[in-house]
């Protein structure tokens, strides 16, 4: 039974199925609790990570908007099936209320998804954070020291050792969040804004030189980094374009 309670807590890749009239493409599929989303592909599959009673929104011009919570079910069998109804667009309609429009950012704006409760809230205390990277601990003993005057960060200070292991974190930080970038959102960029291959990594780097780019990736807040994306491509391409 513990097993299975905790099975349930952690994050699973939920298989879906689109089922639909028409065409069942590039529909998209939000997990607006956790701030993550796919789109479909040529059948209507899509695979999209989650928790229990996180809530996904299905959103497309063509067909009506529909939410629905995953359920321990969904979470044993990792896998959903969604039926959608023709969107039939009337005039005089009065629309009250919030809507899902199919537009990624709009529609995360409009949801009123609330952010899980964690420890803080109920006045426990604990840590959240990462686990230090070798490079993080090195640079933390390097900062450290004992007795009256510590002579330890004194003298990583003098020798430069601070700053090199300093750079040498923010460069592991920059090149993990450019390998993330690549797994998560080449198919999506690269389906419909053409580039070749060999530009394509080159563009990665591009947009890591954008001093928004590290901090946005540690939001893990993959629709807002997508719409980033976008815009750096097409700034790129101007780039490219010119040389």
């Amino acid at each position: 039974m513990l097993f299975s309670a905790e099975s349930l807590a952690q994050t699973q890749n939920i298989t879906g199925k689109i089922i639909a009239s028409n065409d069942v493409f590039g529909i998209h599929i939000m997990n607006i609790s956790a701030n993550k989303f796919t789109i479909t592909d040529d059948d209507g599959t899509f695979i999209i990570p989650a928790r229990l009673n996180d809530t996904i929104t299905v959103s497309s011009v063509q067909y009506k908007s529909t939410q629905f919570v995953i359920s321990d079910i969904i979470i044993q069998t990792q896998e959903v099936a969604i039926n959608l109804e023709d969107d039939v667009n009337l005039l005089d309609q009065v629309t009250v209320g919030k809507i899902l429009t199919g537009n990624l950012m709009s529609d995360v704006e409009n949801s009123d998804v609330k952010r899980d409760i964690n420890f803080y809230d109920v006045g426990i205390p604990g840590y959240t954070g990462p686990r230090k990277t070798i490079s993080e601990q090195r640079l933390f003993e390097a900062r450290s020291g004992s007795g009256l005057i510590p002579l330890n960060p004194i003298i990583n200070w003098f020798s430069g050792r601070t700053k090199e292991l300093k750079e040498q974190i923010e460069r592991e930080e920059k090149n993990n969040a450019i390998d993330e970038a690549v797994a998560k959102f080449s198919e999506l960029l690269f389906e419909t804004n053409t580039l070749e291959a060999s530009k394509q990594i080159e563009f990665f780097y591009f947009s890591a030189d954008n001093p928004d780019f590290l901090p946005l990736s540690k939001t893990q807040n993959d629709i807002k980094m997508l719409q980033f994306l976008k815009d750096q491509l097409e700034a790129f391409k101007l780039q490219i374009e010119d040389d």
